[in-house]
């Protein structure tokens, strides 16, 4: 695990000044506290920043290959790099050293970017062919490591894992983006497709771009996608198998390092799951690591401990105060771009955690996304039956009519809060569950925004993009578009980037085995029937981990991270909510209506209504402006 920058010059091989490359590496230098190196040729530079992992001594970067004609600065890991070393090889490579950059730089050499189906991993990485004279961008195919692009107005295309270390050169533009502030509002963070700063792209997840210094930057071009056409065949005994297989390959494949290694454990179904196949593959305890709360309607630590004790691991626990608030500017700098997803905090405290133990730690995300465990995908799977039955000419006037007429119920009984149901029942499947995806929906952003906004903002809505993705997924079914849209918009965009951010601001490596492509592969050619049955998502992941889990685990109701936000804008976050109204970045761009920001300001602070994540949203929209426009150090 690593940090990546550098400089490639499109207008022909100009110098590159190797302090630029070294000054955009060292305002990421929590990402490789182990070594920096920096390699420049005309036309081009590299940087790196090292967290040792495997070959801890014989893998320095930038890397050459054996003969020279290619140089390598690589963000991740390549889980099976073991089985390319020998496959290349017994095809005539040499080798000169024990890790994983060798072998990538081998098998450009032998296959070119056809080499990128041959990775198992999680990668970000950029390689300058020195004979052809191009370079050759890559990310993984789910987006677990990111990678930041911006072209400057003198042709030089500058790179690097985080928004900061391209904001670390002088010649970039810091001009804000209204449809990445629009995107901002409607999801709570700004998704891979659009950057907060206009000129600022992130390359897209399963794609490459390929640079020569005599032609403009070309689009990025797709390299893997995820497919639910297809539906496995077999009986549920037998694909439970076969899940069971995939799993513990993604399980033990993660588990090689060179350094200590262990597990977050919040005692749900993935994590659970995860441990205990690090259990039944390990000959030692397997290092567990939880953050609790001391609120117990949050806290999960005893179904944690529970786990913990059962597979005998060495857990670590800690607790961690309700009013926990103190991290928030840190957060503004761990992210760059404005992020509102609020378990960020939960998530930096574990990670912070685990890297007093431990080097590595492997996770569970990527279930939920793969099996169809968010409760969105149940209702969506529920819904699209129920769309069946009315066309959309009858269903738009008579379920819209009742959508607008149904009272807002949050604070019933769920089978009482039927007018989300209502409301997108009355629209396509695609449009119903892009609204289910938004925090915020479009009528209330519409409420917030200026004239002036809406202008700048034109005839864009953040639904669109998401919408226009799931209609022209490969897919078969609504369960199935949704999904698509779980792993290709909000994966990459929310989840990972949180992951990563919260790992590598404390230099640990977070790993993924639930998001081995082959294991997502499968899921999404299981019938509908193994991964939502009546109510539970997941339905053949927890069918298939009973022979380890308790059921009291595996179908309890879904927690997740979570933070009492709402008590801490009526309490110690009271006055910097009421100054995005007064004073600020925020008030000064005139994008938000200061009059109805006001006034969800008192009604929360006053507790007449809960507003906490909307408020949430625009004191983490003014931090992040804060950082991007240059405002804080």
């Amino acid at each position: 695990m690593c940090g990546i920058a550098g400089i490639f010059h499109t207008e022909g091989l100009k110098p590159v000044d190797p302090a630029r490359v070294e000054r955009m590496l060292t305002v990421a230098a929590h990402r490789g506290p182990d070594g920096q190196g920096v390699w420049t040729a005309p036309g081009v530079g590299l940087g790196h920043l090292r967290l040792a992992i495997i070959d801890l001594a014989g893998s320095p970067q930038p890397m050459a290959s054996t003969d020279g004609s290619a140089m390598l600065v690589f963000n991740g890991e390549i889980y099976n790099f073991r089985e390319l070393r020998a496959e290349l090889a017994a095809q005539g490579a040499t080798f000169h050293t024990d890790g994983d950059s060798e072998v990538i730089l081998a098998a450009w050499q032998r296959w070119g970017v056809d080499c990128l189906p041959r990775l198992n991993g999680m990668f970000a990485f950029a390689l300058y062919d020195l004979r052809q004279r191009t370079l050759l961008l890559a990310r993984d195919r789910l987006g677990v490591k990111p990678l930041h692009m911006a072209t400057l107005a003198d042709g030089s295309v500058i790179f690097g894992s985080e928004l900061k270390q391209l904001l670390a050169h002088p010649s970039l533009r810091r001009d804000v983006d209204p449809l990445a502030v629009e995107d901002f509002m409607a999801w709570g963070f700004v998704p891979d497709a659009r950057a907060i700063l206009k000129g600022v792209e992130k390359l897209p997840a399963g794609h490459y771009r390929l640079l020569r210094h005599d032609a403009p930057p070309p689009p990025p071009v797709q390299w893997w996608d995820i497919s639910f056409t297809e539906r496995a065949r077999g009986s549920a005994a037998d694909l439970e198998a076969e899940l069971l297989h995939h799993l513990r390959e993604g399980v033990t494949s993660r588990m090689a390092a060179d350094v200590p290694l262990g597990a977050f454990l919040s005692g749900g179904v993935d994590s659970s799951s995860v441990v205990a196949l690090m259990a039944e593959a390990s000959r030692d305890p397997v290092k567990t690591c939880s953050i609790g709360f001391d609120v117990t309607a949050l806290d999960e630590t005893a179904y944690a401990s529970r786990v913990a004790a059962q597979f005998g691991t060495e857990h670590y626990q800690r607790t961690v105060s309700a009013d926990d608030f103190s991290l928030i500017d840190r957060l503004a700098a761990m992210f760059d771009e404005p992020f509102a997803d609020a378990s960020a905090l939960s998530t930096f405290r574990v990670c912070e955690l685990a890297r007093e133990h431990v080097t590595v730690a492997l996770s569970g995300d990527g279930a939920d996304e793969a099996f169809a465990g968010y409760r969105r995908q149940t209702f969506q799977h529920r819904e699209d039956q129920a769309r069946k039955l009315l066309p959309q000419a009858l269903r738009g006037p008579l379920f819209g009519t009742l959508g607008a007429l149904y009272p807002k119920l949050d604070f019933a009984p769920r089978p009482l809060r039927a007018k989300a149901t209502l409301q997108s029942l009355a629209r396509s499947s695609e449009e119903g569950y892009a609204r289910s995806l938004s925090v915020t929906s479009a009528e209330a952003r519409d409420a917030l925004y200026t004239d002036d906004f809406r202008k700048l903002r034109g005839d864009y809505r953040a639904e669109q993009p998401v919408v226009e993705l799931m209609r022209n997924a490969p897919a078969r079914s609504g369960l199935d578009r949704a999904q698509y849209a779980d792993l290709k918009f909000m994966l990459p965009g929310d989840i990972l980037t949180k992951v990563d951010r919260a790992s590598m601001a404390v230099s640990l490596e977070a790993r993924e085995p639930l998001l081995d492509h082959r294991l997502v592969e499968f899921g999404a050619r299981l019938p509908e029937g193994l991964r939502v049955r009546g109510h539970t998502g997941k339905w053949i992941l927890k069918q298939t981990m009973r022979r380890y889990l308790p059921d009291d685990v595996l179908f309890r109701s879904k927690m997740g991270f979570v933070t009492p936000i709402a008590a801490w804008l009526r309490g110690p976050l009271a006055d910097q909510a009421r100054a995005i109204v007064r004073s600020g970045t925020l008030a000064q761009t005139g994008w938000f209506d200061p009059a109805r920001v006001s006034s969800l300001v008192e009604g929360h602070i006053s507790g007449r209504a809960d507003h906490s994540r909307l408020l949430w949203q625009l004191l983490m929209l003014e931090r992040g402006l804060d950082r991007c426009l240059g405002n804080v150090g």
